[in-house]
């Protein structure tokens, strides 16, 4: 992963990595819809108009990607069809992961940028996450704005999901699974083989971008409420972010994950040796070898999973 090229503090880094690190390089906006045929029309809408707008110098392209939708999605997108933007069908539903990856594999850019067709997230903010492309491989929009319409059921595993990535990527990450970012696609292409199919796609790779010792910025945004209904399972989602981010942490730095867990299992076994021998003047010592064995266990398995992570290209 070292040949990405993360930035140096000096500027000469800038330059070795060519036209990716410009905030006027090229930008494919990528934008995964499923059933949104309600909210599709107004965001192209506003999209379009702020592009020819805002954005004459930097060239763009649109690429909207149909995951299979049931409704009248597609046809209100073709009447958008034309110019710079093009679409792209799925026969069927792959996921909201498997849509970004088919608009990066179409991508002519060397940037990607991709939003949502909900109207969830205001066009406005583009040009501004645009502009920090000079300094940084990915520029995430953070839903911390004073106009960020995220439902209270879904705050508090938000929190705690924030938390735990942020504990466990060593970075304090304000939005984990924002669905506006720009991106260098080499990076997206490099990681291809870890990214899922499914909702979990820009948190693994928000988890990723740290990992490897990428550059990353976050912008504070507003977020509105969606048009139609939302495709999201709080239950299932959340259980199934919670192993992604111990699945992707330990990708990239096992030790992270398993010296933790080896700590555990060593400080239970002194504590219940310590603590059964002061109230019972006899040790414990089947459960305490069991849990010191397990602890050192961990940690070696945690050494070989790290010593075979650096010997791997």
């Amino acid at each position: 992963m070292n040949d990405l090229a993360p930035l140096d503090r000096d500027s000469s880094a800038i330059t070795q990595t060519g036209t990716f690190m410009n905030e006027r390089a090229g930008v494919s906006i990528v934008i995964p819809a499923y059933n949104e045929e309600r909210g599709a029309g107004p965001v192209l809408v506003e999209l379009l108009e702020l592009l020819e707008r805002e954005l004459p110098g930097i060239p763009h392209e649109v690429i909207v990607v149909d995951d299979g939708s049931k409704d009248k999605t597609a046809e209100v997108i073709e009447q958008h069809v034309g110019g710079r933007l093009r679409v792209i069908r799925h026969p069927v539903n792959r996921g909201y992961g498997a849509a970004i990856k088919t608009g990066v594999a179409h991508a002519v850019h060397p940037w990607v940028l991709i939003t949502d067709a909900d109207g969830t997230y205001p066009a406005k903010h583009i040009p501004e996450i645009l502009s920090h492309r000079r300094h940084f491989h990915m520029v995430v929009g953070a839903r911390t704005g004073p106009k960020a319409a995220v439902a209270m059921l879904r705050r508090p595993p938000k929190w705690v999901l924030r938390k735990l990535a942020s504990y466990l990527s060593r970075q304090d990450i304000p939005d984990l699974n924002s669905g506006l970012r720009v991106m260098r696609k080499d990076i997206l292409e490099r990681f291809e083989n870890i990214l899922p199919d499914q909702f979990s796609y820009t948190t693994t790779i928000t988890l990723a971008m740290f990992s490897a010792g990428l550059h990353v910025k976050f912008v504070q945004i507003d977020y509105l409420k969606r048009e139609g209904k939302s495709k999201i399972r709080p239950i299932a989602d959340t259980i199934g972010f919670t192993k992604l981010i111990f699945r992707t942490v330990m990708y990239f730095d096992p030790l992270r994950v398993f010296i933790p867990a080896a700590l555990f299992f060593i400080l239970a076994a002194f504590a219940i040796g310590v603590g059964s021998y002061s109230i019972t003047g006899t040790v414990m010592d089947v459960t305490t070898v069991v849990l010191f064995t397990t602890g050192f266990q961990t940690l070696m398995v945690g050494l070989l999973a790290d010593m075979l992570n650096r010997r791997l290209p």
